[in-house]
């Protein structure tokens, strides 16, 4: 990983990480993985597109998923997002129509979430990396852990974030931020599977920018379209 470029604020919160073991056990697997000519999502220079898009001093939302989709030209390294173009996946269309009813804005034609990043929603998976078609075949590896040191981080050293925690797995992810210091909006996960436990009518964007206001912070502009 040591050709991987990241953000400088982000690299000044995580450089000592890529010295620990567990960091350098992940770059092995992660070589080892390529050495056998399996195909890995995203490709390497957007592994970190997320904390690149979004410099730490800048978030203001932290939107927790798990794993980058597996299909061809999906994945590019911010979570329920995909570049212009790609077919928009079931949860993301859940995500819009919520949105929608939320704040009545229609749903964009396509699928990529680089506008609401570049004014600080940190759209962060659990593991950054993926084989191609198999779900969830880079999970414990490393990536959780160091994960897992970006939202302890923005737990401890900023004030008055937003943390969307949709579904049980990022639900535990974040279980232990302040709820003194951050708004936790915890609810089900948007997949087709779940969203109607619940994420359907749970109003989080309004909520995001109501608190965010309230605090003396701009609120997110989440219309992806004019």
């Amino acid at each position: 990983m040591t050709d991987i470029q990241l953000e400088p604020s982000w690299l000044a919160q995580l450089e000592d990480q890529f010295e620990l073991l567990y960091m350098q056990d992940l770059k092995a697997f992660l070589a080892s993985e390529k050495s056998q000519g399996k195909v890995l999502y995203p490709p390497a220079n957007l592994w970190f597109n997320a904390l690149n898009s979004t410099p730490f001093a800048q978030v203001r939302v932290v939107m927790l998923g798990q794993d980058p989709y597996h299909g061809p030209d999906q994945a590019h390294g911010l979570c329920f997002s995909v570049p212009s173009g790609v077919d928009i996946p079931p949860s993301l269309r859940n995500i819009y129509k919520e949105l929608k009813s939320d704040l009545a804005i229609a749903p964009a034609s396509q699928g990529c979430l680089e506008k609401w990043a570049h004014q600080g929603v940190l759209l962060l998976n659990a593991t950054l990396t993926v084989e191609a078609r198999q779900a969830g075949s880079h999970q414990n590896q490393g990536w959780e852990e160091f994960t897992d040191r970006i939202v302890e981080r923005l737990n401890a050293e900023r004030e008055n974030l937003v943390f969307v925690l949709w579904g049980t797995y990022a639900q535990k992810k974040g279980a232990n931020i302040d709820r003194d210091k951050h708004l936790v909006l915890a609810a089900p996960h948007p997949s087709p599977l779940s969203s109607y436990r619940g994420f359907f009518g749970s109003k989080p964007f309004s909520q995001i920018n109501n608190y965010l206001s309230a605090a003396g912070i701009d609120p997110i502009d989440w219309q992806l379209e004019d």
